[in-house]
């Protein structure tokens, strides 16, 4: 399933939920700030490792760091990790 690391306050994360859940993408929300140090340390890895960046998804091993919401984008990436 795909997991979404993202934060309540950030507006890119609020679309691409909204996006999952409009084309009934399945997906494990993971709000990033409640993560224990060792998770939050693998999102700011997968992000360039200075800082974390959300919306990040992670499907199956594979990573999506964490980008502006652009549905064009999106629907590319998510064809890379195997979801469409």
């Amino acid at each position: 399933m795909l997991n979404v690391y993202a934060a309540k306050w950030c507006p890119h994360c609020a679309k691409a939920v909204e996006y999952f859940k409009k084309n009934h993408i399945p997906f494990n929300y993971i709000e990033i700030e409640e993560q224990p140090d060792d998770i939050i340390q693998k999102v700011i890895d997968v992000n360039g490792g200075d800082d974390w960046v959300v919306p990040t998804l992670e499907f199956n091993g594979k990573w999506r760091g964490g980008k502006v919401f652009n549905e064009l984008d999106l629907q590319l990436d998510l064809k890379k990790l195997g979801i469409l």
